[in-house]
């Protein structure tokens, strides 16, 4: 056979292939020399070819001049999960797993960034560039302010926030060289390593109460103070209710009571109680009528839409709503006429619910109290409004009992707070337990949400109607799907592991088994292990106009309705309920769409901040305790270390896996365990240990902890005999 004569490729084709075997960053003298290049002309197509290459987007310059090609793989979309090391992660629908994105791949984007990258898999894993950065999740940071030379430097508190910001001399302003400021990112040019920022507010000196506390708000986008203009606003409403009372129905007569915790400002919910002529029991559940007071689209709704939620941290409140309506003319005080939207029950003794009625009313307050004056009432059966108190308790009970019959799952895991002095520093822990007078609330609560969901959206005959007046009314529901199957096997097999008993069906069987293994392990070594997975297994409960019921309190339909003067989707709730209490047609579907997505993630950025402030407060409270010794449980394990939580007022830290000197000691995540290569020991989520604090980070709000091991305490206890006896001899 003719042996058929050989084509050289030419130099495009050569350098095509050869790019597409590249997996690292590369220049254009490397591309010369690995394909043997000294010819000015051919160097000449080369540099031709690359220019069409990276307008064509097939070839990406990098910030330190260097070239990326993406000639082979894929392009997809997702929001960058950032570390503290510089690499990051895309997380995307469109992937079952995370992209690896290198620091020298971002190309500027961020922490929470929504981008567009270019993905190929390497011999390892897959691996992607940020191409474009489609949204940006924030431009602005909380840092210390350093000067060097005419430049200002900012150093963000955020763990995910890997570089530094660099402020131009024109826009410091006032700040000074130290103090913790608000910065906002105005530039940042394609070939600069660092962006640049201007400082917007100055925040204070690093430690000082207000100071971290706006930070920490700043640091999660949530405002601290209300616009003059929105405080004007409020001062500005008419607080006549004279002439709206006789439209109301009229609970002034009616026993009425509030129930908060003993700090509390703002009361948006009370019970009355009265016994009918028939044995059975009136009960009204009272809420502020906040939307009789803001109207849509003024300048305090607005603002109310764009908080979604008040935020809770550990020595403040900062609410949704502007003080005089959160706590003036909404709140629920004693002895005053207010405005209220209702939701009334005749039940009886057991708390059966024989007819309700919905609709707007005027309550007055008999008397304000704390949980822990009714708990008190409830325990020795004497106090004011002692009849009233017990009534709704043994009702209450009695609903909450027929709740989990239905399948309610119940967590009870005691929440750590604070006694905060006048200053703000923290001195005394306490734990928030959910006491039967906790119950009363919650239960006459939930009973009043679920009312509210059922009236509009569960079906009802509809005979001889067209079918388009059947259709569902816009409504906005709080939902909770059902736990996830592969983490319910998880928890399934490591309870099993330890000796408890698991049979996860599906539906009702599900909720029941976790309510017995919670109860079974409650206060054994196992309990904190198996309350953290069964919790991993939950889904996140949100807001949305589609109803899928809520898992955890085995409710079909269910809501917000209790809380307008802190939530906004109570609000929207109480309007939507108002409208199709009058028969009006349904709302845009549309629009509450948009606003429950929008409060779903409000809130999330509201918890998150109230966990930083505790992180924070809890640093501060431990920071004149380094050297302590405490007894504690493991609540967490990962490679680089071991959580363990004080027993005595439940502060978190980590002792890091390179500080255990008895052996070498690495992660085994299928067991939740720690594992000695050596001696086999292992160290598992719920054991009891005992910690020395090591140190207290304030800016990173973190706590080291060493082990005390048994090894050391045996080495320490031999030799204190041995020290005694030597300075015994030295005596002699």
């Amino acid at each position: 056979m003719a042996r058929g004569k050989y084509h050289k490729p030419d130099i495009l084709q050569r350098l095509n292939a050869h790019l597409s075997s590249i997996n690292k960053p590369f220049s254009i003298g490397q591309i010369y020399k690995s394909l043997r290049l000294r010819d000015a002309n051919e160097r000449a197509k080369v540099n031709a070819a690359f220019d069409a290459l990276v307008k064509d987007g097939r070839v990406a310059r990098t910030h330190d001049g260097l070239y990326r090609t993406r000639m082979k793989g894929a392009e997809i979309t997702g929001v960058l999960d950032m570390t503290s090391s510089g690499f990051a992660f895309l997380e995307s629908e469109h992937s079952e797993v995370d992209i690896f994105i290198p620091p020298h791949a971002l190309n500027h984007a961020l922490h929470g960034d929504t981008v567009k990258v270019f993905m190929r898999q390497t011999a390892r894993r897959p691996e992607g560039e940020v191409m474009e950065i489609l949204q940006r999740a924030r431009t602005k940071f909380v840092g210390v302010l350093r000067m060097v030379k005419n430049m200002g430097y900012v150093t963000p508190d955020s763990r995910h926030m890997h570089i530094d910001i660099t402020i131009p001399t024109d826009q410091i302003g006032d700040a000074q060289d130290g103090q913790k400021v608000l910065v906002s990112i105005i530039d940042w040019p394609d070939n600069a390593k660092q962006p640049f920022g201007k400082i917007v507010d100055i925040l204070g000196k690093p430690g000082e109460n207000n100071a971290e506390m706006h930070a920490i708000l700043a640091e999660y986008g949530l405002p601290y103070k209300f616009n003059p203009e929105v405080e004007k606003a409020a001062e500005e409403i008419n607080d006549d209710i004279t002439a709206e009372i006789p439209h109301r129905r009229d609970f002034r007569s009616a026993t009425t009571l509030t129930i908060d915790p003993k700090d509390a400002k703002d009361f948006d919910d009370a019970l009355s109680v009265r016994k009918l002529p028939n044995g059975h029991y009136e009960v009204g559940v009272h809420i502020a009528d906040v939307t009789h007071y803001v109207t849509p689209d003024s300048v305090i709704d607005k603002e109310a839409v764009s908080r979604a939620t008040s935020v809770y941290l550990v020595d403040r409140t900062v609410p949704m709503l502007p003080e005089r309506l959160s706590n003036g003319l909404c709140s629920l005080r004693p002895k005053e006429e207010k405005l209220t939207f209702s939701a009334v029950f005749e039940m009886d003794e057991n708390a059966n619910v024989i007819s309700r009625w919905l609709g707007k009313t005027v309550i007055m307050s008999d008397h304000r109290f704390s949980y822990e004056e009714v708990q008190d009432i409830i325990d020795n059966g004497k106090g004011k409004y002692k009849e009233e108190i017990l009534t709704l308790h043994s009702l209450a009970q009695s609903l909450r009992k027929e709740r989990f019959v239905n399948g309610s799952v119940g967590f009870e895991r005691a929440e750590a707070r604070f006694d905060i002095d006048k200053n703000g520093k923290p001195v005394g822990v306490y734990f928030r337990e959910d006491t039967p007078s906790h119950q009363l609330i919650e239960e006459f609560m939930l009973l009043a949400n679920r009312s509210v969901a059922e009236y509009v959206g569960k079906p009802t005959a509809q005979a001889n109607k067209p079918a388009e007046k059947n259709k569902p009314k816009t409504f906005v529901y709080r939902v909770h799907e059902n736990p996830n199957e592969m983490k319910l096997q998880n928890l399934s097999h490591v309870a099993q592991q330890l000796g408890y008993k698991v049979n996860f069906g599906k539906g009702k069987t599900i909720s029941r088994e976790l309510n017995k293994l919670l109860s079974e392990v409650h206060g054994g070594k196992a309990q904190n292990l198996l309350e953290v997975l069964a919790l991993r297994c939950m889904a996140k409960a949100v807001y949305s106009t589609k109803n899928v019921g809520h898992y955890g309190l085995a409710f079909d339909y269910y809501t917000h309705f209790t809380s307008p003067i802190r939530r906004y989707p109570d609000m929207m709730v109480h309007r939507l309920l108002e409208l199709y209490l009058a028969n009006g047609k349904s709302a845009n579907v549309d629009d509450y769409d948009a606003l429950c997505k929008h409060a779903s993630e409000m809130e999330k950025l509201a918890a998150d901040a109230e966990r930083a402030s505790i992180k924070y407060k809890m640093a501060e409270y431990m920071q004149d305790k380094v050297g302590n010794e405490y007894a504690g449980v493991i609540s967490g394990v990962t490679e680089r270390g071991i959580y363990v939580e004080i027993n005595e007022n439940k502060i978190e830290g980590m002792v890091m896996l390179r500080t255990l000197k008895s052996d070498y000691f690495y992660f085994d995540e299928e067991n939740y365990r720690v594992v000695g290569r050596r001696t086999g020991k292992t160290y598992t989520l719920g054991d009891a240990v005992n910690i020395r604090v090591e140190r207290v980070n304030m800016e990173k709000k973190q706590l080291d902890y060493t082990m005390i091991e048994e090894e050391n305490k045996a080495e320490e206890e031999e030799a204190v005999p041995a020290k005694k006896e030597r300075r015994s001899r030295k005596k002699q």
